[in-house]
């Protein structure tokens, strides 16, 4: 079967374009509004965009939520008015956490406390950590790209922001005895499409034959210039 999105009918139950991308990471966003109010949501869309410097991405669609609030999510609001996000890993075990986050909850509402979750202060950011998240990266504001969305007035858009990731915190109880981050252990959620998720348990290597070194270091994601880590 082929089909043109919005254009023609699929036939199908139900629509399969997000289950054909995946699975996705999700990007678990804390931020704090103009007025210092905390708010943390998860977006399906996330992924890492290169790491000299690091930089990451998360989209989010407008669209009326369970309680009829439309326009634009107060994570955007808040990342582009304070210039500040913070991106923190969400894993099996706190996947309960994560989904009460995603409610439609007014801005006021502190989704870390409708969550049952932990605030643990950043290092240059102002938004607070998620302490029970094992990796968070404090992230400075970037941009913001904006895809027109097809519905009346322009309903559906995407607003896909950008940060550079300026902290990086990885517990220490979330490295193996090589010091590498144990995905298996850690079971980090991911996105496929309708309402199913996944974990990564299972990893396996692979290395491109007759990589040389400057490549190894790319696939790796070396930075330029490491530094010492603080003692």
């Amino acid at each position: 079967m082929h089909y043109e999105p919005n254009t023609t009918d699929h036939g199908l139950p139900h629509d399969p374009f997000k289950s054909c991308v995946v699975p996705r990471p999700i990007g678990w966003i804390s931020t704090l509004s103009v007025d210092s109010a905390a708010n943390l949501a998860p977006f399906s869309q996330f992924q890492n965009l290169g790491f000299n410097p690091p930089y990451v991405m998360f989209s989010a669609n407008e669209g009326d939520g369970p309680a009829g609030r439309g326009g634009r999510k107060d994570t955007v609001n808040n990342a582009e008015k304070t210039g500040e996000f913070v991106w923190n890993m969400a894993i099996y075990d706190l996947r309960e956490a994560v989904n009460i986050s995603a409610g439609d909850f007014p801005p006021d509402v502190d989704e870390f406390a409708e969550a049952g979750v932990t605030k643990a202060a950043s290092v240059l950011v102002k938004p607070p950590r998620v302490a029970e998240s094992p990796v968070q990266f404090e992230c400075e504001y970037y941009s913001t790209l904006r895809l027109p969305g097809l519905g009346d007035g322009g309903a559906g858009a995407a607003d896909i922001v950008i940060g550079r990731v300026k902290m990086i915190h990885v517990a220490d109880d979330a490295l193996d005895a090589d010091g590498k981050l144990d995905i298996p252990r850690l079971k980090p959620l991911a996105r496929l499409g309708y309402y199913d998720y996944t974990m990564v348990e299972t990893v396996f290597q692979m290395l491109i034959p007759g990589a040389g070194e400057k490549m190894m270091k790319g696939l790796e994601g070396q930075t330029a210039g490491p530094k010492k880590a603080a003692e």
